[in-house]
């Protein structure tokens, strides 16, 4: 159905992410690609300039564990693992999720949701935002 799929994750709440493994295994079908995308804030975000190589050593733990469980989370997908690439990034996920898509000419993104609020207007922040924004169809799993 879909050669190119990007699945943004938290992978510090794996059960979101749970509820969209099966629908974006159905879209990838026989061949297409299934690319799981972290974003962690950047330290920009943090407002601590003074403490910048802290800052940069935190940075990289954090991504060293973000990606040590995208790993273990390709191993609760049923397609082959050599059809799924892990991504962990920096900055604001609706405009990585953006960046990803063009850097690899994704046909869709597959996000979970949970949670709303009344100011997400019944989506979480993170796929609301990611809607919104989204050059290419969004599939929302709840």
């Amino acid at each position: 159905m879909y050669q190119t799929i990007i699945m943004p994750v938290d992978v510090f709440e794996m059960e979101l992410s749970d509820k969209a493994i099966r629908h974006a295994e159905f879209l990838a079908q026989q061949d297409g690609i299934i690319h799981l995308l972290h974003v962690l804030p950047g330290s920009s975000s943090f407002g601590l300039h003074r403490f910048a190589a802290d800052m940069r050593r935190f940075e990289d733990h954090i991504q060293h564990e973000a990606q040590t469980r995208l790993k273990t989370m390709v191993s609760h997908f049923s397609i082959d693992p050599s059809r799924i690439r892990t991504h962990v990034s920096f900055g604001n996920v609706r405009d990585v999720v953006n960046e990803v898509a063009s850097e690899l000419k994704a046909d869709i993104v597959v996000i979970g949701s949970r949670n709303p609020s009344i100011s997400t207007h019944l989506l979480g922040s993170n796929a609301s935002s990611v809607i919104r924004h989204a050059y290419i169809p969004v599939l929302v799993v709840r």
